[in-house]
C-alpha cells in the first residue's frame, strides 16, 4: 500500500509531504483562479511515469552492463479541448545518451518497464477502482 495525502493551503494551492519528508505544492494557472506557486496536477501524473520507468530502465540496463551516460524521458499527455478532459493518449520519449549502447537492450528495457514492473504506466494503461468518501467535521 501507497499512502499520499494533500493539505489545502488557500486558494486552489495544496501541499504534500512524502514518505521520505519533501514537500510539493500544486497549484493551477492564474487564468483558471491559481497563482502559479506550485506544479500542475496533471504534471505530477506525467513526472510519475518518468520517474517510474526511469528507475526501471536504468536498472535493468545496468544489469545488462549498458553504459548510460544521461537519460531524458519526456512525457506528453494529450488531452481533448471539451470537459472533461482525461488525457486520451500519453506519449514517453527517450532520449540516452552512453557508450556503446545497444538499441535492442534498450528497446527491451522499455518493454520490460512498460510491460511488467513500473506501477504509474500500468495504472494509466489498465485503471482499476477508484473508491471515494468523505467525512466532516465541526470547527
Amino acid at each position: 500500500m501507497v499512502k499520499a495525502s494533500m493539505t489545502w493551503k488557500g486558494g486552489l494551492k495544496f501541499e504534500g509531504r512524502g514518505q521520505f519528508g519533501h514537500t510539493i505544492v500544486t497549484d493551477v494557472a492564474r487564468s483558471a483562479g491559481g497563482e502559479e506557486s506550485g506544479h500542475k496536477p496533471t504534471e505530477l501524473l506525467l513526472w510519475g511515469i518518468a520517474g517510474c520507468t526511469g528507475v526501471d530502465v536504468i536498472r535493468i540496463l545496468e544489469k545488462q552492463r549498458q553504459k548510460v551516460t544521461a537519460l531524458e524521458i519526456e512525457v506528453i499527455g494529450y488531452q481533448p479541448e471539451e470537459r472533461p478532459k482525461p488525457f486520451n493518449k500519453i506519449e514517453v520519449k527517450y532520449h540516452f545518451k552512453g557508450e556503446n549502447l545497444d538499441p535492442r537492450k534498450i528497446a527491451m528495457a522499455i518493454e520490460l518497464s512498460e510491460s511488467k514492473y513500473c506501477v504509474v504506466s500500468q495504472t494509466v494503461r489498465y485503471p482499476g477502482e477508484v473508491i471515494t468518501s468523505f467525512d466532516v467535521s465541526e470547527e
